[in-house]
């Protein structure tokens, strides 16, 4: 198991993409991710920066890499080596060897193609077989239909809604769902995810 103390920044790769620690290189691709489908202005994704925010959401991110407080990977897709999209382990929990997948976006046109289930095959992989850890959360806004739905479609429990959990940029309140995946359940959501990549021909 890796040391519970901090988590060092990894790049990843498979399935088609791959995950490189993120720096401020990228900040121009992501800049033409959030306006691929202007994602940023998509309901329930005030973590999705406007094109004109991104450099300062790449700092603050990598300030938070730095602190040890989290991961932030910009998402690569090899085919073309476009950058389409960026996640982070966040909310880290590492004595009790937990953490949360989230403030991922991916471009409006990389949407249903497969990226988004290789990024958390890839992301689900290093958490339970590289790292061992016994708990990866997700977390999402309970009128997220879409993402509530995805979620469960991955094989994540919901444990329950924080209610009035947060208030959100533009004032409205948010019950956050929690959402997780143990390693006992592991096998069985890697297993889903290497079938569904195959038929998606990743």
């Amino acid at each position: 198991m890796a040391d519970p103390a901090r988590l060092e920044p990894v790049t990843l790769a498979g399935h088609g993409i791959r995950l490189e620690p993120l720096t401020e290189a990228h900040v121009p691709g992501l800049r033409a991710v959030v306006a691929d489908g202007e994602i940023h202005r998509l309901p329930f994704a005030p973590h999705v920066p406007a094109p004109e925010e991104v450099e300062g959401a790449v700092a603050g991110l990598r300030e938070d890499v730095d602190a040890g407080t989290r991961l932030a990977w910009a998402v690569v897709r090899e085919a073309d080596e476009r950058v389409v999209g960026l996640s982070t382990f966040m909310n880290l929990a590492l004595d009790d060897r937990g953490l949360e997948i989230g403030n991922t976006y991916l471009a409006g046109s990389v949407h249903r193609t497969g990226v988004n289930t290789a990024m958390k095959r890839l992301l689900l992989g290093h958490a339970f077989d590289t790292l061992d850890l016994l708990r990866v959360e997700f977390r999402v806004h309970h009128l997220n239909l879409a993402s509530r739905r995805a979620v469960e479609a991955l094989g994540a429990q919901q444990d329950g809604i924080l209610r009035a959990h947060r208030i959100l940029p533009d004032g409205s309140v948010r019950h956050t769902v929690v959402y997780s995946i143990l390693p006992l359940e592991w096998p069985g959501i890697r297993a889903m995810l290497d079938a569904r990549l195959v038929r998606l021909g990743g």
